[in-house]
Order: structure tokens, then C-alpha cells, then sequence
């Protein structure tokens, strides 16, 4: 990475320890941003960093109380940014890229103030009866990815582009939901609405290998799959509202998940005998469409 002349020595040091995070750990995430120009990359990649950190501390191991305390650590880091009262040597890389990139850029930091809602719901094991209250879930940890994304991006519309961003993150999240099935259930979660579970006779859950004994799994995840599938056909009414590269970027990672649900569709089963993934090449294939016009 090229030095900028915008950033000193220690910030550009926190940009990379950024970027390897998210080069690391998120790789569907990476494969779009990669497609990005060098100041809008950056941002992205403190972005993300935050975000995994507040992730890992909802799917961590330690006690409840414990996981509270360093969300509001993570609230408190925010407020720091906010206030404009991180310096460059500060010992947190993610904190001091992120104040870089807030200065650069109109974030709306309160998008991680509702991420650190949704892991709260977690934390709390909160069950989503309908589909309302899920979407209420999937706004805090997924919508607020899209939003806090549009300030980096840039948006001819940003009051419209955030509904779209947030029904792209909900398509993104329903996705998740349905591909992390087997595993949320082995860890104790449900995340699909009550009420969906009941019509298709799936309230036992879905902790083994096999569908619930006369339950209408096919049904359910065709269900699932098709709403998936429209927040989709919604939320990517905001790419014509990007630049080219912000465009490349979204559809690059909109079209990875996209491809996922669409297997995932194809064979419901799958779900439940493991993760469905794409291989890389896929998702290269994926990106370079993207960066090409193309929407998945």
C-alpha cells in the first residue's frame, strides 16, 4: 500500500492492521472491497474491523457479563471518536483508524450503536416471534453495515439510499440466517420468526442432521428463501445510485451471498449437513462481474 500523504506514519500503521483483519476474517467482505480506490478502502477496512470486534464479542466465550462490559467498552470507544479525542499513538489500531476514516468521511457512527444493539439481543437471547421483529434484528446487525457503509461510499440520495441499504442488509442477514441454520440451532439459537416455524411444522428446531419428523423443511426455507430473495431485488435498487467502484464493491458483495442463497434454494437440505460456501474462484468471478457492471 502506497503511503498517503493524508495520513501519517502510525495512522497508516492502524490502516493495515485493519486491512489484514478484514482480509483475514472476512473474506466474502474482502473480495468487494478490494475493488475499491485506496482512501474509500481504507475507510472500509476500519469499518469492518469494528464490526468484528463487536461480533467477536457476541460469539465469544466468556461470561455474559463479561461480553456487556466490552460492548460498552466498544460504546464508550465511539463516544471517544465522536468527541474527537483519539490520538495517533493510541494503543487501539482499530480505534485510531476509525477516527481517521471519521474524519474523512460523513459516518454515521451511530450505526455501530445499533450493531451493539443486536449483539445485546443475543447476549439477552432475545426470540423473534414475527417477521417484524426480526427485521427489527436484522436493521441493528446487518442494516447498520449498509448505512454506516453509504458514508464511506458516498450516495446521490442518502435518505433513500438507506432504506435500500438496509433492505440489502436484511437479504444479506436472511441469508446468513438460513445458511448458519444447524449451527445457530447446536448453539442454541433460533433465529427464523416463531410464526414460520409454527405453520411449517418445524418448532422442534434443527439441531440434528435431519429435518424435524413431519415437518415441512423444503417448505419453510423455499418461504425464507423467496422473501430473502425479494429484499434482494429491493435493496440492489441502490447500486445505480453509487459511483462505479462503491457500485462494484456492493454488488460484488451482494452477488457472493446472493449466489449462496441460491444454492442454498436449490438444495435445502444442505443447511443442515454444513455451511454452504462458494469456492474462490466463484467469488472472484463474483467481484470482477461486479467491478464489470454486473449484478451478481
Amino acid at each position: 500500500m502506497a503511503a498517503s500523504p493524508l495520513a501519517s506514519a502510525p495512522v497508516m500503521a492502524a490502516y493495515r492492521y485493519c486491512e489484514a483483519v478484514t482480509a483475514l476474517q472476512a473474506r466474502n467482505f474482502s473480495y468487494g472491497i478490494r475493488l475499491l480506490p485506496e482512501a474509500k478502502r481504507l475507510g472500509m477496512s476500519a469499518l469492518y474491523a469494528l464490526a468484528r470486534r463487536v461480533d467477536d464479542i457476541g460469539d465469544g466465550d466468556l461470561p455474559a457479563e463479561r461480553k456487556a462490559e466490552q460492548l460498552l467498552r466498544t460504546r464508550e470507544l465511539l463516544d471517544e471518536i465522536r468527541a474527537g479525542a483519539v490520538s495517533e499513538d493510541d494503543t487501539d489500531p482499530i480505534k485510531v483508524a476509525l477516527a481517521d476514516a471519521a474524519r474523512r468521511f460523513p459516518i454515521p457512527l451511530g450505526g455501530f450503536d445499533e450493531l451493539i444493539d443486536g449483539v445485546e439481543m443475543d447476549l439477552k437471547g432475545a426470540e423473534y416471534r414475527t417477521f417484524e421483529d426480526l427485521k427489527v434484528y436484522c436493521r441493528c446487525v446487518a442494516g447498520s453495515i449498509g448505512r454506516l457503509s453509504l458514508g464511506v461510499y458516498g450516495c446521490e440520495d442518502p435518505k433513500l439510499g438507506a432504506e435500500y441499504a438496509d433492505t440489502l442488509g436484511l437479504a444479506l442477514q436472511l441469508t446468513n440466517i438460513l445458511r448458519d441454520l444447524r449451527e445457530d440451532a447446536v448453539n442454541g439459537r433460533t433465529y427464523l420468526p416463531t410464526e414460520d416455524l409454527v405453520r411449517f411444522g418445524c418448532e422442534q428446531g434443527f439441531a440434528l442432521s435431519e429435518p424435524p419428523v413431519g415437518a415441512d423443511f423444503t417448505g419453510l426455507i423455499a418461504f425464507e428463501a423467496e422473501r430473502a430473495q425479494r429484499a434482494f431485488e429491493e435493496g440492489l435498487r441502490l447500486l445505480p445510485m453509487l459511483d462505479r467502484r462503491s457500485r462494484a464493491c456492493t454488488a460484488a458483495m451482494a452477488g457472493i451471498y446472493h449466489r449462496l442463497l441460491g444454492r442454498i434454494a436449490a438444495d435445502p437440505g444442505s443447511v443442515l449437513r454444513g455451511r454452504v460456501s462458494l469456492p474462490g474462484w466463484e467469488k472472484a468471478y463474483v467481484a470482477l462481474s461486479g467491478l464489470a457492471g454486473g449484478r451478481s
